[in-house]
């Protein structure tokens, strides 16, 4: 009797956890339902892939959609669709809106706003603050939460724990593993007058190595005496990559594509629009973090997509904000390293889909297996494209890399078992979903 599928994938070469070869993948009922030869099959659609990779669905874990609040530069249907024309199938939004997401109302707010509204699938990180520090075990069990975020050193928007005690009571509440942007906001403080009028090579200056390094020390001594685990997000200096690297069991690593692809040469190329928190920095660091990525120190690739307008961008420094877009470009950046030889195929996998599905405990995503929802993301290696500020979907239109030629692209993107995006083209309506975690159910 012929197997029946809704969908199948067929003739592409599958990467998934036992390697990558020529294999088709039948789904039904949104969840993976078969690999292998599938070509006697019968399906209500049949995709085509010869030529293509068919990888996991690339899951993004920290991305800043500004909804609510800020929705002139984002909000969770743009920010999601320009997610799904880079090929990521899942995304965790942070919690530096307006209002906070600090509470269990403003969690469920956001879950409702995201519900079938949003392109991909999501989960919503919860600000740990100094009023529900004694909550956070509670919170980060709700439907839909990501985990507790924690800003150490001040950024966009108001959320912010500097102190060792607060960190402390945060960590002794939490029970999965907490996220920190990790910069020290004493030392910030201090330092605040080594910013240059209208010089944004000044940003890392005052955002120095010793910023990140000091607050990483803090953050690594609390976690262990509270037997805590974290995960530092965007790492940005060799020397917390190496410290980093005695922590492992403890504490998992985050970089960003910016920082693998930038330095503090882009300053003078694109000014402002190079501005993040922590900031790119020195070209040595940039190659301590390709270090960390070879030697398996960094666990997740996370885009850091921070949207501003142009508008905003363009103020003189320091009243310019810092962030930029970077869900919809990973993919294509990443890529390209795949094809320069600085990354390999199977570990891309591991950094956007594996990892964030190992370390925070994802249910049914991450891999390519019966039973895991049907979320794919499909490439064409060896596509030759050019990145543009026209191509991006988020709402601000710009990109640090417009004009950026690249090899390997996204191509097609499925969410349960639905084709959203293919050939650059948003196809299916928005059926976006909240994540299910393994410590929630």
């Amino acid at each position: 009797m012929s197997q029946i599928f809704d969908l199948i994938l067929s003739g592409g070469v599958l990467v998934n956890q036992d390697g990558e070869g020529p294999r088709d993948v039948g789904v039904r009922d949104g969840r993976i339902a078969g690999i292998g030869d599938l070509s006697r099959a019968d399906a209500g659609e049949r995709v085509d892939c010869r030529g293509l990779h068919v990888l996991p669905g690339m899951i993004d874990s920290q991305v800043h959609f500004r909804e609510p609040g800020m929705a002139h530069k984002e909000d969770l249907e743009s920010g999601s669709r320009s997610a799904v024309m880079g090929g990521v199938t899942a995304v965790f939004e942070m919690p530096n809106t307006n209002p906070l997401t600090s509470t269990p109302e403003a969690l469920a707010d956001k879950v409702r706003r995201g519900t079938d509204r949003m392109h991909c699938d999501f989960a919503f990180w919860v600000g740990g603050t100094h009023d529900n520090a004694r909550h956070v075990g509670e919170l980060e069990r709700l439907p839909g939460a990501a985990g507790i975020k924690v800003f150490m050193g001040s950024s966009t928007g108001s959320l912010l724990i500097a102190d060792d005690a607060g960190i402390a009571e945060v960590l002794a509440h939490t029970r999965r593993r907490a996220a920190f942007h990790s910069e020290d906001e004493y030392r910030l403080e201090e330092r605040k007058g080594l910013r240059v009028e209208g010089d944004p090579t000044s940003h890392p200056v005052w955002r120095d190595v010793e910023t990140a390094l000091r607050s990483t020390q803090r953050l690594l001594r609390i976690a262990r005496e509270k037997r805590a685990l974290i995960h530092v997000l965007h790492i940005t200096t060799e020397e917390e990559i190496a410290l980093l690297s005695q922590h492992k069991d403890i504490a998992t690593v985050e970089v960003t594509p910016h920082h693998l692809a930038m330095d503090d040469s882009d300053y003078k190329r694109i000014g402002t629009l190079a501005q993040m928190n922590p900031p790119v920095r020195e070209a040595r660091h940039r190659e301590g973090l390709w270090r960390g990525l070879q030697q398996g120190v960094v666990d997740v690739l996370g885009s850091d997509h921070a949207p501003h307008t142009l508008e905003e961008k363009a103020k003189p420094y320091p009243q310019s904000p810092s962030g930029m877009t970077g869900v919809q470009t990973t993919a294509p950046l990443l890529l390209d390293f795949v094809n320069a030889g600085r990354l390999t195929l199977a570990r891309f996998v591991d950094l956007t889909s594996a990892g964030p599905a190992r370390i925070f405990g994802i249910a049914g995503k991450g891999r390519v297996a019966v039973g895991y929802d049907a979320d794919f993301t499909v490439v064409d290696l060896k596509r030759r494209e050019t990145i543009t500020n026209d191509w991006v979907a988020s709402r601000v239109g710009w990109t640090p890399y417009d004009g950026r030629e690249v090899t390997g692209w996204p191509v097609g993107t499925f969410v349960r078992g639905k084709k959203v995006m293919w050939e650059g083209e948003l196809i299916t309506p928005s059926q976006g979903q909240p994540v299910r975690f393994q410590a929630a159910l």
